[in-house]
């Protein structure tokens, strides 16, 4: 991706907490032909494994994307985003010379896409992901909540997979090239507009480097 080093981004503990908080990847692999394939997949990061972390999730086993295994793929993670008037900048009162952009962090994520076709693995992995999904639950539901025979048949409709991370960077547009003042008066025009995302986006703005993901 076109990358500006004033929004390049490195460090993986920063890149990992928007994992955390985004945690649905666009998984992209090629088909037998050549042509990529976009696939919208839940991935969990486990960020003890490896230098960068490694993903894992599961796709139904209808979904041919698991037949990829072995490939080098990408997974493209989107946190907040929004469109920025120019109405938030004091400069423009002072030049008239801004225009409107659009706000957003973004990290992509590369590596071997490894299968592991196993039911053994494979109940691990949903109980692993059911109770870290479940833990702001008031009630968590866990995998054992379900007749065995139905998580049996359930289990083997899906695959796991699993991509080791070789390569792991974001871009952060968040106006870090804008001044200190525009920075302040962006944030406090969107912090105005009241709806979750704007809220959102107005505190990563706040913290380009990643620190209120």
């Amino acid at each position: 991706m076109y990358l500006p080093q004033h929004f390049e981004e490195t460090r993986p503990a920063v890149l990992h907490r928007l994992l955390l908080a985004h945690p649905l990847g666009l998984l992209i692999t090629l088909d037998d032909a050549g042509a990529p394939v976009a696939n919208p997949i839940p991935l969990m990061l486990d960020a003890s494994r490896g230098a960068l972390g490694t993903l894992c999730g599961h796709v139904a086993r209808a979904n041919p994307v698991w037949r990829a295994g072995g490939q080098q793929v990408l997974v493209v993670f989107q946190g907040p985003d929004g469109y920025i008037s120019p109405n938030g900048y004091p400069s423009k009162q002072e030049h008239g010379k801004v225009v409107p952009t659009w706000n957003y962090a973004t990290v992509q994520a590369r590596g071997p896409l490894v299968v592991l076709d196993e039911a053994a693995a494979t109940h691990a992995l949903v109980s692993r992901l059911t109770d870290r999904h479940e833990s702001r639950q008031a009630r968590p539901w866990a995998v054992g909540d379900a007749p065995d025979d139905y998580i049996a048949s359930m289990v083997k409709a899906i695959v796991c997979i699993e991509i080791p991370l070789t390569a792991l960077v974001g871009k952060y547009k968040l106006s870090q090239n804008r001044s200190a003042a525009d920075r302040g008066g962006l944030v406090a025009a969107l912090q105005a507009q009241g709806d979750a995302p704007a809220q959102t986006l107005a505190a990563w703005m706040a913290q380009p480097g990643g620190d209120a993901a």
